[in-house]
């Protein structure tokens, strides 16, 4: 069986749970909280629809090397202004099992992530998970929570 890793952050926005779920809920936002070396494209039609259970997206990223890698999501769970969940359809993780949480504090909305995920192919995958698949993944989230900061400063 795959080893399962757990990533969890938080942080607080200066927003409300209205404005912060019309931001996180749209697949198009997502290019723009995502460090620019990933070249990271969505592939699926993109609508003004609010997020449901059941959509797919689907996603270009070159996460090594300018590696083209291709990746689908579907949207399991939606309880609108408190959660979404994201999982991976095909690409490049044995697991992707994403939890977008919104809170409301003192101060604004406790956004927390959530992810459980797993690599494919046995002790080669716990060995890139070693080398560099969790710092490249710590890299992202870090990257992601300047960028959010900045938009809703």
């Amino acid at each position: 069986m795959a080893k399962i890793y757990l990533l969890r952050y938080e942080q607080v926005l200066n927003t409300s749970i209205p404005e912060a779920w019309k931001f996180f809920s749209r697949a198009d936002n997502l290019e723009k909280i995502t460090p620019s070396y990933m070249r990271f494209d969505i592939t699926s039609p993109v609508t003004d629809k609010p997020i449901y259970a059941g959509e797919i997206i689907t996603y270009v990223i070159h996460p090594v090397l300018g590696i083209p890698l291709r990746w689908m999501t579907e949207i399991t769970h939606v309880k609108e202004g408190e959660y979404f969940v994201d999982e991976q359809r095909e690409g490049p993780y044995g697991l992707w099992h994403h939890q977008h949480h919104f809170e409301a504090v003192a101060g604004g909305v406790k956004m927390t992530d959530i992810v459980h995920y797993s690599l494919p192919l046995g002790i080669l995958g716990r060995v890139a998970h070693a080398l560099f698949v969790r710092r490249q993944l710590e890299g992202i989230f870090a990257y992601r929570r300047k960028r959010v900061q900045e938009f809703f400063e």
